[in-house]
């Protein structure tokens, strides 16, 4: 098997107790921080349910050292990082990515916040009306609650019967008890015995060593707490039980006494048990036309209990004959249990965990190292699967008949030969051998040029790359081709994941977008056959049944969902539906396509050759979406019963890398204030984000509020009362401050400091856009030498929507200036 010891951390217990794990990969941009405690929501007093959610939650809300504008969110944000928290059954866990240079900061601010929070009675109520808020969405979401009736089966004294949200009724923050049921979780378990600390960057072992010594120094040192063992998962001898939701089967199976390394032996088993390889159990479903796909994970892990969750989302066939599925799955599992140790599968997984590790960015490798799986299935793993598939409990039935195999090998996980270099550009050197960038396009005005341009903007060692191939047809696609397309490149897209490349394909309105990012190697042979499954689909593609409907979004979410469609205007919207293979050819045929490749200059023949039978034509000159400047349009989208959702999307005033820096720079200022403003304040509602948003190549500022309390009126006037301000927050900032701003936001964009997925996309928003080759750049010194009066000018745009205004929300418009619009 392969040897993985280059790409695992180095982890140590330090001498306060504190777990570290500490992982150097000099091709990583950012760094990373995972702070994981083992204490969640089963470990709060029965007394005070929630009260580990709300913790998390107060512990972001500021220090005397670090009040909430200079804390940890406030800090990651306004250095273009991202942060988040999480509270789970028996951990909880916290985690930022920064550029290295700001990292330090960062860890420092996530120390204080977790050893010294403030936690006065006032933060506490309004926080607890977040908590509310968050609770209310929760309780309305469709996903969430069917996500919750999974669990009906389990016995009502295990904990995961029990209700952990919280909310204003559970959490009484003015009683004394509540107050000293908090402080003593906080004392007993935010301690450094309690936590494990995973750190992920470019910097060398020996630093990192030192950032995590001082983190350390900071916290309480204090020994473990242990956690208690739950009671057993079922009441009932019976291993498993089932919920059946419309055509959505859900199996559930409870474990108990698992080997310690349970954990990594369930990952085994759900990655195979998915696969949608011939001879596997997915395949077989389909070919019985019983299932349109099936899902496996373990709903919940903890001392030796698993619960593990198949799910199934049924054809209208399966909906009438679920003992057949059961059939098939329990003939499978004895199938998978009768596998001598399971060899070739094992080695096929260490290439798996050996890939993911090569392409995984910082805060996912910081994550992953807090989850202390091994890179393959070790021998103490193939005692746990045995363990785990003997109490799956295969019922002896009669045979199935199906002729069962294991998954091929994945062939996108072996190395190819390599590519053969492609001929020079003229007016290019040997270092640019096979490259062509924006300004030589536009310059040579090639005639018969291309539509993919080659960028040479990632180096061709980087490890990463990206492709993107966009599309315009003669008219939309409906809504059932649309699911019919996704599922169609479900094999490709699950082969892909597994060799480190995450293949997209997004449509909105007349355009469909096709993406591949990730490990450079499989990327030609993945686009060939991407290219090949949508120019010429097959027979299967249009007898398979009509794909079932999905499980509604929460509102925001499918406001989002809508918002590319939204911006493209009237003329995309369009619905054509072929109905045969001949017609679907033709749509394709008329289409035209651009594209962007960056990092895989070396591969530019093997691609070149794949598009050549690319469906339509390629033409580099695609014309952007109409503006709608001083235009205000309101599309009202049916989001089902539930809170009210409102996204405003505000564009710059024009496509000018100028104009691009004010409202980014507008975007930096007012995001925090925002947030506090609309969320912490007014209370608005959980769902409550801002910040700079590029849609289809456009630049804007997008505003999102879900509330369940406040109309959807309400939320755009506080939205207005909020850009308002934006001239009095401006001018309460002094020169040196605003030089801060304007330095902060500018190191964002250093195009070797970028994660390849980042910069890829600015790249590819930068083409749509019709900007140079060296975009960056100029946006950079565009940000700095943009004036305090440049960005007054540009707060009176954003208000009188002198770009325009387009809103989304889930109810019926305001009216005049508001235009109704599809």
């Amino acid at each position: 098997m392969p040897a993985l010891n280059h790409l695992l951390p180095l982890r140590e217990t330090l001498a306060n107790g504190l777990r570290i794990s500490l992982h150097h990969d000099p091709r990583l941009k950012r760094c990373a921080a995972a702070l994981r405690v083992s204490a969640g929501s089963h470990d709060v007093p029965l007394a005070w349910p929630g009260l580990a959610h709300f913790l998390e939650h107060l512990l972001f809300l500021g220090t005397e050292r670090f009040p909430a504008p200079q804390g940890l969110m406030a800090y990651v944000q306004r250095h273009g990082g991202q942060v988040n928290a999480s509270t789970g059954e028996r951990h909880t866990d916290f985690f930022f990515e920064l550029a290295p240079v700001d990292f330090a900061a960062g860890l420092e601010r996530l120390a204080d916040m977790l050893a010294h929070p403030r936690m006065s009675q006032d933060d506490q109520l309004r926080e607890r009306e977040v908590l509310h808020a968050e609770f209310i969405a929760w309780s309305r979401d469709t996903t969430a609650q069917q996500q919750f009736a999974l669990l009906g089966g389990v016995a009502a004294e295990h904990p995961l019967r029990a209700f952990h949200a919280g909310n204003r009724y559970s959490l009484n923050v003015p009683r004394p008890a509540f107050q000293q049921a908090l402080k003593a979780f906080h004392v007993a378990y935010y301690q450094s015995g309690q936590m494990t600390l995973s750190l992920a960057g470019p910097q060398p072992l020996d630093e990192l060593q030192t950032l995590a010594q001082g983190f350390s120094a900071a916290l309480h040192a204090a020994k473990a707490q242990p956690q208690g063992t739950p009671t057993p998962l079922l009441a009932s001898p019976q291993r498993h039980y089932q919920h059946l939701h419309g055509r959505r089967l859900n199996l559930l199976f409870a474990c108990e006494q698992l080997p310690g390394a349970a954990r990594e032996a369930m990952d085994f088993l759900c990655t195979w048990a998915a696969s949608g390889k011939p001879g596997g159990l997915l395949a077989a479903l389909e070919e019985s036309g019983l299932v349109e796909g099936l899902k496996a994970s373990p709903l919940y892990q903890f001392a030796g209990q698993a619960l593990l969750h198949i799910q199934f989302d049924l054809s209208p066939r399966g909906a009438e004959q679920l003992e057949q599925v059961r059939e098939l799955l329990f003939d499978w599992l004895g199938f998978f249990s009768r596998q001598d140790d399971w060899p070739a599968l094992r080695e096929e997984y260490a290439l798996l965990q050996r890939r993911k590790r090569q392409v995984a960015g910082a805060l996912e490798l910081a994550r992953l190292n807090n989850e202390q799986l091994e890179p393959q299935l070790s021998e103490q793993g193939v005692i746990a699967l045995k363990a785990l598939l003997s109490q799956l409990c295969p019922p002896p039935a009669k045979a199935s008949g199906v002729d069962w195999q294991l998954p091929a090998p994945n062939p996108f996980l072996r190395s190819s030969a390599p590519a053969a270099r492609a001929g020079l550009i003229r007016g290019q050197t040997s270092a640019h051998r096979g490259l062509r960038t924006f300004a030589q396009d536009r310059l040579r005005q090639r005639r018969e040029s291309s539509g993919m341009t080659f960028s040479p903007a990632i180096a061709e060692d980087a490890g990463e790359a990206a492709l993107y191939l966009r599309w315009q047809l003669p008219g939309g696609l409906s809504q059932d081709l649309r699911s019919r397309l996704q599922n169609h490149l479900r094999n490709l897209r699950d082969d892909g994941l597994q060799a480190g490349v995450e293949l997209s394909l997004g449509v909105a309105g007349n355009q469909c977008l096709l993406t591949l990012k990730g490990h450079p190697e499989p990327i030609p042979a993945m686009l060939q056959q991407a290219l090949l499954e949508l120019g010429k689909p097959g027979a299967k593609f249009w007898l398979a049944p009509q794909p079932g409907v999905a499980a509604p979004l929460m509102p925001i979410r499918q406001l989002l969902q809508e918002l590319p469609e939204r911006c493209l205007g009237q003329s995309a919207l369009l619905e054509t539906q072929p109905t045969d293979e001949h017609s679907w050819q033709t749509l394709w045929s008329n289409a035209r396509w651009d594209g962007l490749a960056l990092g895989l200059g070396q591969a530019q023949s093997a691609i070149g050759a794949a598009l050549s039978k690319a469906p339509g034509t390629a033409d580099s000159q695609l014309s952007a979406p109409a503006s709608i400047a001083v235009q205000q349009h309101w599309h009202e989208i049916a989001t089902g019963a539930g809170e009210q959702a409102l996204l405003l999307f505000c564009p710059a005033l024009d496509a000018t890398l100028a104009q691009e820096a004010c409202w980014r720079l507008l975007g930096q200022l007012g995001q925090t204030p925002f947030y506090q403003r609309l969320r912490v304040e007014l209370q608005l509602g959980y769902a409550v984000f801002s910040g700079v948003r590029q849609v289809n190549g456009q630049t804007g500022l997008l505003f999102g509020v879900q509330s369940p309390s406040a109309s959807l009126s309400e939320i755009l006037e506080h939205i207005r009362a909020f850009l308002a301000r934006l001239p009095e927050w401006l001018g309460a900032l002094d020169d040196a401050s605003l030089d801060a701003l304007k330095c902060n936001l500018a190191a964002q964009f250093v195009a070797p400091a970028l994660p390849v997925a980042q910069l890829a996309e600015l790249l590819w928003h930068a083409r749509l856009a019709g900007h140079p080759s060296d975009y960056l750049e100029q946006l950079q010194q565009e940000i700095m030498a943009t004036s305090r009066q440049q960005l007054l000018l540009a707060t009176t745009h954003l208000q009188q929507a002198q770009g325009g205004w387009r809103c989304l929300a889930n109810g019926a418009g305001p009216g005049q200036p508001w235009r109704a619009t599809k």
